[in-house]
C-alpha cells in the first residue's frame, strides 16, 4: 500500500522497465505532471509553511514558460509576491488563505471554499452529488481518503492528489510496455478533469478572487486554471501516442 501526503492513497502499485527514448520522454512527463499535480494539492490543502513559501520561491518554473495566458500570469504574480517575502509573509497568507479556502469570510453570503458539491449543487451545500461522484471515482480506481481526515472527498486537493495516483500509474504501465493500462489511467486523468475538477474551478476561482486581499493565492488560482488546461492538451496529445503504441 502506497501511501500519499495530504489525503488519498493507492490500494495497489505497479512494477516499471526501461522504455525507448520516446518512452523516456513520456515517462519524464508525466513524472513532471505528478509533482505539479501535489504541488497545487499542498497549496490549497492548508496555509504554507515557512519551509514550503521558501521552496517554492527557490523552485525553478523554467520549463513551464510561456504555457498559456493564465499560467504565465499566475506564476508572474506568484514570483512578484514571494521576491517581496518578509517575517511576516507566512502570516499574511495564512489569514488570506483562511478568509478564503477555509470559509471565514463571504462575498455576499457565499464562501470560497473548494469542494465540487459546493459549486454544483443548487444549494451550494457540502455533501451533495458532487461529493458522491468524487467518492464513487475513487472507489472505482482503488482509491481511498486517508483515515483521520475530516475533509469530503471532493475537496479540490484530494483530487489533484488523485490525478498525481493516476499520473504515477500511466507512467509505471507505459514504462512497462502495458499500454492498455496506460490508456485507461490516461482516459480517466482526462475525464476525471473535466467532470470533476474543470466543471466548477472558474465558478470557484472567480468567487474566491472577490474575497483574497492578497496577490499570491490571486497568482495560484491563476497558475491552477492554466495548468488544467495545459493538461487537458497534454492528455489528449499522450493518449494519441499511446494509442498508436497499443494498436502496433
Amino acid at each position: 500500500m502506497q501511501e500519499k501526503e495530504h489525503g488519498v492513497q493507492a490500494v495497489d502499485a505497479c512494477g516499471s522497465v526501461a522504455a525507448d527514448a520516446d518512452v523516456e520522454a513520456m515517462g519524464a512527463a508525466l513524472k513532471g505532471r505528478s509533482a505539479f499535480y501535489r504541488m497545487i494539492s499542498a497549496l490549497y490543502f492548508k496555509p504554507l509553511s515557512q519551509e514550503q513559501i521558501d521552496r517554492m520561491a527557490q523552485a525553478d518554473f523554467s520549463a513551464y514558460e510561456s504555457v498559456n495566458e493564465a499560467f504565465d500570469k499566475g506564476l508572474a504574480d506568484i514570483g512578484r509576491m514571494l521576491r517581496k517575502r518578509n517575517t511576516g509573509t507566512r502570516q499574511d497568507l495564512a489569514v488570506d488563505f483562511t478568509a478564503a479556502f477555509a470559509g471565514t469570510s463571504s462575498w455576499e453570503g457565499r464562501y470560497a471554499v473548494p469542494y465540487k458539491s459546493v459549486f454544483t449543487s443548487d444549494e451550494g451545500l457540502m455533501y451533495q452529488d458532487g461529493y458522491r461522484e468524487v467518492f464513487s471515482a475513487f472507489k472505482q480506481n482503488c482509491v481511498r481518503r486517508r483515515d483521520g481526515l475530516d475533509y469530503p472527498d471532493d475537496h479540490l486537493s484530494f483530487m489533484c492528489e488523485f490525478m498525481a495516483i493516476l499520473s504515477d500509474h500511466a507512467e509505471s504501465h507505459m514504462r512497462a510496455g502495458e499500454w492498455v493500462k496506460a490508456r485507461k489511467d490516461l482516459e480517466t486523468s482526462r475525464d476525471f478533469l473535466d467532470a470533476h475538477i474543470m466543471s466548477w474551478f472558474a465558478d470557484f476561482s472567480d468567487l474566491a478572487q472577490k474575497i483574497l486581499k492578497g496577490r499570491f493565492y490571486r497568482g495560484v488560482l491563476e497558475m491552477t486554471e492554466g495548468f488544467f488546461e495545459l493538461d487537458r492538451d497534454v492528455m489528449r496529445e499522450m493518449l494519441e501516442e499511446v494509442e498508436a503504441r497499443r494498436a502496433a
